[in-house]
């Protein structure tokens, strides 16, 4: 005759290294969900943060064409707006900072949002 008694619990021990298994999968994909959903946040801030900037390089390349000599008087400007996004721009003579030699001038643009910051230089 066989033991049954042997076998008492076997199916309980099974269930539960099946249950942990599964338990352990799904907090992993919930730690993964919950960091991509940082990091597309985090995107949003950064497309604000590139706009303002971008912004203010259209203000400096405007402010560049109506002011007679902007590197001369040493051109800097800033702008907040209602939604807390802003830009800084400024320009400056070739061969100082990251200008090259082969440029005028340069046009630095500073924009952040929500303590994201995106910048773009261009040289004219």
């Amino acid at each position: 005759m066989l033991d049954t008694n042997s076998q008492k619990g076997v199916s309980l021990y099974i269930s539960f290294l099946i249950m942990t298994i599964l338990l352990s999968i799904a907090l992993s994909m919930s730690t993964f969900l919950v960091s991509e959903i940082k990091i597309m946040r985090e995107m949003g801030k950064s497309v604000t943060a590139y706009y303002a900037a971008e912004t203010g390089i259209e203000r400096g390349l405007f402010d560049t064409r109506t002011i007679e000599d902007p590197v001369g008087q040493g051109y800097e400007e800033s702008e907040t707006w209602d939604n807390q996004a802003s830009y800084n721009v400024s320009v400056v003579a070739q061969g100082i900072g990251d200008c090259s030699f082969d440029a005028h001038y340069c046009i630095k643009s500073v924009g952040s949002y929500k303590g994201v910051k995106r910048a773009i230089m261009i040289s004219k």
